[in-house]
């Protein structure tokens, strides 16, 4: 993934260039001097952690020199969109169908907060399966945190957080790396009536009840596609 988008950088840099010149297209190496829009230099071992995250892209300052300075920018929202929508989408899990219909189970949350079978008809339900010591689990808690922040005020979506370990383990977390879901503590059972092994898995379930999306792992795009799936799980697609 950290090579497709060194290679998406690469991209965008070039079609920068193309559209100012035809000739030299400079690219950024060891020896380049990187600062952003302060002025502010960033060590090569800096700002190549930074692109190699996929937040951010280099521009050259003189397309038209081939020792140019590079100025560090940090991706929109929308160029991410446009390029996480040409990524392969997700590969499915072997814990779901896509299409199965999944029967409604009572949840109650570290809060005490119960979610009912009845409370699930014509709701989209968004679920996350990690625990805490799962490294990609805690990696992809930013991004989730956005789509849930989205749809706060949706009472139509859902999000629901199964986690493996206990309440005060779980509350203690939270503390310094908040998660947005509805948690739920000791989820080993909730897995289990899935077969779930891997983590984190994420799957979507439409309005219908029916299993929109499901993967595992922290693929970049997975937050695009859970998103682009609620649209379309709304608009009744």
């Amino acid at each position: 993934m950290k090579k497709l988008l060194i290679a998406f950088v690469l991209l965008l840099t070039a079609a920068g260039a193309s559209a100012q010149t035809s000739e030299a297209r400079p690219t950024a190496n060891i020896n380049s001097v990187v600062v952003d829009s302060a002025g502010m230099r960033y060590a090569y071992v800096v700002w190549q952690r930074l692109v190699q995250s996929g937040e951010y892209w280099l521009k050259p300052v003189d397309y038209k020199k081939e020792n140019t300075p590079f100025i560090i920018i940090k991706f929109t929202d929308e160029q991410k969109n446009v390029y996480y929508a040409r990524l392969p989408k997700p590969a499915e899990s072997t814990f779901f169908t896509t299409g199965q219909v999944i029967k409604p189970f009572k949840i109650r949350d570290i809060n005490g907060k119960k979610l009912e079978a009845k409370d699930w008809a014509g709701k989209t339900l968004v679920f996350n399966y990690w625990f805490i010591g799962c490294p990609p689990c805690r990696a992809e808690i930013p991004e989730l945190n956005k789509l849930a922040i989205k749809y706060k005020d949706d009472p139509n979506v859902i999000f629901v957080g199964f986690a493996l370990d206990d309440d005060s383990d779980i509350k203690d977390f939270i503390k310094t790396s908040p998660f947005s879901y509805r948690l739920v503590s000791e989820s080993q059972s909730y897995a289990n009536q899935f077969k779930i092994y891997l983590y984190p898995t994420n799957m979507v379930i439409d309005k219908e009840g029916k299993v929109r999306l499901h993967y595992v792992s922290a693929p970049a795009n997975g937050p695009y596609w859970i998103d682009k799936t609620i649209q379309e799980s709304e608009k009744g697609m």
